[in-house]
């Protein structure tokens, strides 16, 4: 007999044999956490980073992330801003011995996200810097959970390997053997941690690209050690198609970014780039281009926020004359749609599961649609460094159906969520895609079970007419399971949605028949957004820049649905004329 299913507030509620299994593996998950934090605070691991001792630097990597030395100068006057907050520090004061605005100001703080920008404004910023490393070693130099966890060393490290020759510079003799001691330390402790298997290959990167910088022995083992790793899971990160295996275009990004800074190093070291790490390169770059819309920023899916133009060209920049990239990346389960003045990307894949989904959405079939190289309809882009709660991962936080007051999916919460991690659980398992190209348009299905705990199948159905220029979408909801004598029960319906989240620089109106919906964008053409809804309405929403929320709006298509039978809402967006 199959196990009890029973619903809650929030849409569905798994069965206890699997709600058993992931309690278990929190169990054990906090456990290891527990055993782990006594090793790293024990007096054998303090003397085993310690050493061997490193006498001098080698490779100085380039990071191709931008910087702004802007921000490096204004950090030289006294004022240190991360992520939205700020702290005034005056010329002299020390960010590490005084309480920080916010959380995420903190982990940007530790993670030395400021270094670059300070680098960049030129020899008073690595002097300014040194300064901030000795506070940082005299309050945080031995192991803390906080400060070194997996989430702040993993880009300090970073920081530090690309940053070591420029501070090494400025440096005294004594500020120089601190630098590589606590650049060693480091390494070689990122070089340790099992926890966060998200992000594996990262340290794994990481660790690398700090044994090119460090000269010697110690170096050498560090090299040796990080390729082991990045060997082991390189292949399993980077899809065929160049989709990092969180299905995050942002995450691709930054990924790609981190292989060109290491492939900098290693061959500053006199060392060949491995195959592996060559060939993630050219499918990261192409799955860029796939990825990057008319506008010139990247698409928003899968806690990955939309990555500007300037970046996107910086981390193209190695190959501007790459290949043109497909309108299908079947690996990472998207497909886009280009013809006339219209452009959409469409999630059609499973969102990952279990440690990698730790930033993933329960949103299957959203969409982002460029009209006129406008960015009219999104989501609310959040991302893990948005300030914004985790209720931005479910179904009715991207243009995608929503059913009822549930979610096609749900991050853990409580003790599984501290000790794993927020993972996405009963998410969609089965999306099936079909596409068909010719001359007039392209054609697309999506079809999922992420609403299963209702009994009903979601079905998207797009037509981008070229010549027409036009958009026409069906969102169908099917029962799961013919039952010849269910439609004669009691009638039960539930609210069903068709959400289109507007971008923030676009406004939207409803029509005088109150049903076709006017929307523009910073180019003041007007695009009509007709459907055959029971009721239309613009509603508020937010939409993720950088961490920080935007105000938003959205068009909420609604109607209601009957389990047994089903249910559709059709509409069409097309340019408005004049």
């Amino acid at each position: 007999m199959a196990p009890a299913v029973k619903r809650s507030a929030n849409g569905y509620r798994p069965p206890a044999r699997k709600r058993a299994r992931v309690l278990w593996r929190a169990v054990k998950a906090e456990l290891s956490t527990h055993v782990e934090r006594e090793w790293f605070g024990s007096g054998p691991h303090r003397l085993k980073i310690s050493g061997p001792k490193v006498t001098a630097l080698a490779a100085h990597p380039r990071d191709p992330r931008p910087t702004n030395a802007g921000q490096g100068r204004r950090i030289l006057a006294g004022t240190l801003v991360l992520d939205g907050g700020s702290l005034r520090l005056g010329e002299t004061g020390d960010p590490f011995d005084t309480a920080s605005p916010t959380r995420r100001f903190a982990v940007s703080l530790h993670r030395f996200d400021w270094l670059p920008d300070l680098i960049a404004a030129g020899p008073d910023g690595a002097r300014r810097a040194l300064r901030l490393l000795d506070d940082w070693r005299r309050v945080f130099g031995k192991w803390n959970a906080f400060s070194w966890s997996a989430d702040c060393l993993e880009r300090r490290v970073f920081h530090l390997a690309c940053a070591a020759r420029a501070l090494a510079a400025e440096a005294s003799d004594a500020e120089a053997a601190d630098l590589r001691r606590d650049l060693a330390r480091q390494a070689r402790h990122l070089a340790e941690i099992k926890k966060a298997p998200a992000r594996v290959l990262e340290r794994a990167v990481a660790v690398t690209i700090a044994g090119c910088v460090l000269a010697g022995k110690p170096g050498e083992i560090l090299i040796d050690k990080g390729l082991k790793a990045l060997s082991r899971h390189i292949d399993r990160i980077v899809l065929p198609d160049g989709g990092h295996a969180t299905r995050s275009p942002e995450a691709g990004v930054e990924l790609l970014f981190d292989l060109l800074t290491l492939d900098d190093a290693l061959r500053q070291r006199g060392k060949p780039t491995p195959e592996a790490v060559a060939r993630a390169i050219d499918r990261l770059s192409t799955a860029t281009r796939f990825f990057t819309l008319g506008d010139g920023g990247l698409a928003a899916f899968h806690g990955g926020e939309t990555v500007g133009q300037a970046r996107i060209a910086a981390a193209l920049a190695h190959d501007d004359t790459g290949p043109r990239p497909l309108n299908s990346a079947p690996h990472s389960g998207y497909q886009k749609m280009v013809g006339g003045s219209l452009e959409l990307i469409a999630d059609c894949g499973p969102p990952a599961a279990g440690p990698l989904s730790v930033a993933a959405c329960a949103q299957p079939a959203a969409i982002e649609i460029l009209c006129a190289k406008d960015r009219l309809i999104t989501s609310c882009g959040w991302s893990p460094e948005a300030a914004g709660a985790h209720a931005f991962r479910l179904s009715d936080a991207a243009s995608t159906v929503s059913v009822g007051d549930g979610s096609a999916g749900r991050p853990l919460s409580g003790f599984r969520a501290r000790a794993l991690g927020s993972w996405l659980v009963d998410g969609a398992t089965k999306v099936e895609a079909q596409r068909h190209d010719d001359v007039g348009g392209v054609w697309l299905d999506i079809v999922h079970d992420g609403w299963r705990h209702a009994g009903l199948t979601h079905t998207r159905r797009l037509f981008l007419d070229a010549v027409a220029d036009e958009l026409r979408g069906e969102d169908s909801l099917t029962p799961m399971a013919a039952d010849p004598g269910a439609a004669t029960g009691p009638r039960r319906y539930l609210p069903f949605a068709v959400r289109f989240h507007l971008h923030p620089e676009a406004r939207a109106s409803i029509a005088r028949d109150g049903k076709s919906v006017l929307i523009r964008g910073p180019n003041t053409i007007g695009w009509w957004l007709r459907n055959d809804a029971v009721d239309v309405e613009i509603a508020p929403s937010a939409h993720f820049d950088h961490g920080l929320a935007r105000k938003a709006g959205q068009v909420v298509l609604k109607s209601q649905v009957r389990p047994e039978v089903g249910a559709k809402i059709r509409w069409k967006l097309t340019r408005a004329e004049g």
